[in-house]
């Protein structure tokens, strides 16, 4: 069973730091592209940034672009996004995603969610 387990959101203010993980466990990470994707308050979800398996190439939204740098440990099984220069507008609940093939494209569709970390940027 697929289980992604989201850690490291909380409040911080803005211009502030915060590094998400996400533990793997049930299937083979480093085969797979795996995905961070957030929901804002009354909003739907949005795509923020993705990793392939094997090469490990890396893709972002342009609202985070530069700003954000998602990574992965294949030995630990764990991916990672580090979030710096946070604004209010990243409030949201953040959660880590798998893909069904170990590239992503444009419009892929991901096949397991983990149940999110909240991440408020405020002062």
């Amino acid at each position: 069973e697929v289980q992604l387990v989201e850690s490291g959101g909380g409040l911080v203010q803005p211009g502030g730091s915060l590094r998400l993980s996400c533990a793997a466990s049930g299937f083979t990470f480093s085969k797979y592209a795996m995905s961070w994707v957030r929901q804002a308050p009354g909003k739907g979800l949005a795509w923020v940034s993705a990793i392939n398996g094997g090469e490990g190439t890396t893709f972002y939204a342009d609202s985070v672009k530069g700003r954000f740098t998602i990574s992965r440990d294949n030995a630990e099984n764990t991916l990672y996004l580090q979030m710096n220069s946070l604004e209010p507008e990243d409030t949201a609940v953040y959660y880590c995603a798998k893909y069904p093939t170990g590239t992503y494209r444009s419009g892929s569709f991901f096949d397991s969610r983990g149940q999110g970390t909240q991440v408020t940027v405020s002062s």
